[in-house]
């Protein structure tokens, strides 16, 4: 029978406080008071930093403390990736963000998901849907993905924008929920 873990990862439903999840996430909060504790630690210090908790991290990438993730090994960046202050991600799945993104202040990328079904919840199940964002995309402040979301490569999300389905590549998208136009 596969463990909770196994379960999160596969984008099954899975319950959170398993002690193995809850020891990961743990894991992750330590690491976290130490990144945030560091704000005036140089960007290779902070590179060097984020390459102990992430899945991958492309060289030049900067993420500004303080930042918060939910475990950190589903977080792969490419090179040159920026996160300004206070973002954060919830990566119970993957989270992928291509190479010379850049995401704005008080960003939210939120891969957690809960059943529609008020019983599977009073169970305290949830699940994930990996959020995908390509390369060279533009994240303005305060912006919020939503689970399963694909940004594809050269788009453009407006501050504040709540984005609850895929954005085409070179499109830009804005308002709550995002509408995505082609420019020109």
């Amino acid at each position: 029978m596969p463990s909770q873990k196994q379960k999160m990862l596969a984008g099954e439903l899975y319950i959170a406080n398993d002690p193995e999840l809850m020891a990961d996430n743990r894991r992750i909060s330590e690491w976290m008071d130490r990144y945030n504790a560091r704000t005036t630690s140089s960007q290779p210090e902070r590179q060097a930093l984020m390459a102990e908790a992430f899945a991958r991290v492309g060289e030049g990438c900067d993420i500004r403390p303080p930042f918060h993730c939910d475990y950190g090994y589903n977080i792969s960046l490419g090179r040159g990736v920026f996160l300004n202050f206070n973002c954060c991600i919830l990566d119970i799945v993957a989270v992928t963000i291509g190479d010379m993104t850049q995401i704005g202040p008080g960003v939210q990328i939120l891969t957690a998901d809960h059943p529609r079904d008020p019983a599977q919840r009073r169970q305290m199940l949830e699940f994930g849907r990996p959020i995908a964002i390509g390369a060279n995309v533009w994240i303005g402040g305060g912006a919020m993905i939503l689970p399963g979301v694909t940004i594809g490569d050269d788009a453009i999300i407006g501050a504040g924008s709540v984005v609850t389905r895929d954005v085409p590549a070179g499109c830009v998208a804005v308002g709550n929920p995002a509408r995505g136009r082609l420019p020109g």
